[in-house]
């Protein structure tokens, strides 16, 4: 995988993002494989279609692509924040690849997210432009990158090192036990994905994901007793393999998340 930008692809554009956006496409057309099937490649949507870039014409999969420059950092800039949550809700949001380069130009990471690692709770609306703007009024968004549980961010190119094509076919089949198409529960049990994350040790307990209830109390206010939730999140995390039960209220963390 050459995992060089070609700068010949943008010499009839003058804006510095639009050079980035046709490098980066172009490159990821010549070089990606459809992370969710395995198809050799991956093919250009026509213009202007909301929210999409690319398709995958043997599973049929939508993807969007978002590059930086060095670190991708805590959010993303996207595109209408309305079309955003609307292909959320409808369960018709494309998947995303995030693409890192350096400054010369060079792909250092790519990262693979699922559309079911996407909550309305990850989507940051952003202010209006203003009155003098040239879309005045049109309001855009932020994916909130560091919301999404590290088990959804599937490495494709890691460190300017590509991985291995299988492992990474693997590893989406692990993730994809945890698609739900109920959006009020694939937001619970991201929460609680990240809360179990965010417990350092590889081994946990139930009365430690406990003391996280106030802060899920204050996402899901609607909710009366969120400690059962929590229950039942585990134990559909458990079901689907990415948490073990040791037993007395233990468990283990099962899939490594950055492998």
């Amino acid at each position: 995988m050459n995992l060089q930008l070609d700068e010949s692809l943008a010499t009839e554009y003058n804006s510095a993002s639009q050079k980035i956006r046709v490098m980066s496409e172009g490159w990821l057309l010549s070089n990606a494989f459809c992370p969710c099937c395995g198809n050799d490649h991956i093919n250009k949507i026509r213009n202007n279609v909301p929210v999409a870039d690319m398709r995958c014409e043997i599973c049929g999969e939508i993807f969007e692509l978002k590059s930086k420059r060095n670190a991708v950092g805590q959010k993303i800039t996207d595109g209408a924040y309305r079309t955003m949550i609307e292909r959320i809700t409808s369960n018709i949001n494309p998947q995303l690849f995030v693409m890192q380069y350096s400054a010369a130009l060079t792909v250092t990471n790519l990262t693979f997210i699922p559309k079911f690692f996407f909550t309305p709770d990850i989507i940051e609306k952003r202010k209006p432009l203003s009155a003098n703007a040239k879309r005045a009024g049109w309001v855009g968004c932020n994916i909130l990158y560091q919301k999404i549980p590290e088990q959804g961010k599937l490495r494709i190119i890691r460190d300017g090192k590509e991985v291995d094509a299988s492992k990474v076919l693997r590893r989406y089949e692990q993730i994809k036990k945890l698609q739900t198409d109920n959006i009020g529960l694939r937001g619970w049990m991201l929460d609680v994905l990240n809360c179990i994350n965010d417990i350092g040790s590889e081994n946990f307990t139930l009365q430690q994901v406990y003391q996280y209830a106030e802060a899920l109390k204050l996402k899901h206010n609607l909710n009366r007793n969120v400690e059962a939730k929590i229950r039942q999140q585990l134990q559909f995390l458990r079901d689907r393999g990415f948490v073990e039960f040791v037993g007395r209220g233990v468990y283990k963390k099962v899939i490594a998340y950055n492998e």
